[in-house]
């Protein structure tokens, strides 16, 4: 029986500005780190989250860096995250907006993915 999501993965060009982003900037924390043939397996875990995060580009993929990713992060409270991400100097297309669904911002890594962060 499938039980959750094991991890999503986003494409990069550059793994280390990739990892550099994701732990320094939005604040995740490596669990594996691993040489993969020309690249290397980076395993990311958000905070308490069971779903974690994966730098890496299956061959034949490589189109898919610099897209949107198709997710969204969950956050508490949208507007004091977008805050704390932009004064350490994650890029947001504009500030968080308000939905009848709840709020959400977008934001991009040094890739130019582009990434929603939205109310529970």
């Amino acid at each position: 029986m499938i039980t959750h999501l094991k991890f999503a993965s986003i494409p990069c060009k550059d793994q280390a500005a990739a990892l550099k982003f994701w732990t320094e900037k939005i604040g995740l924390r490596v669990v594996t780190d691993q040489p993969m043939g020309e690249q290397r397996w980076i395993e990311l875990a958000i905070h308490n989250s069971d779903t974690g995060i994966v730098l890496f580009t299956p061959e034949g993929h490589e189109d898919r860096v610099g897209s949107f990713f198709n997710g969204s992060f969950a956050c508490d409270d949208v507007e004091a995250t977008y805050r704390q991400l932009t004064a350490r100097g994650v890029e947001f297309r504009g500030p968080p907006e308000k939905q009848p669904w709840g709020t959400f911002a977008m934001f991009k890594d040094p890739d130019g993915n582009e990434f929603v962060m939205s109310s529970r």
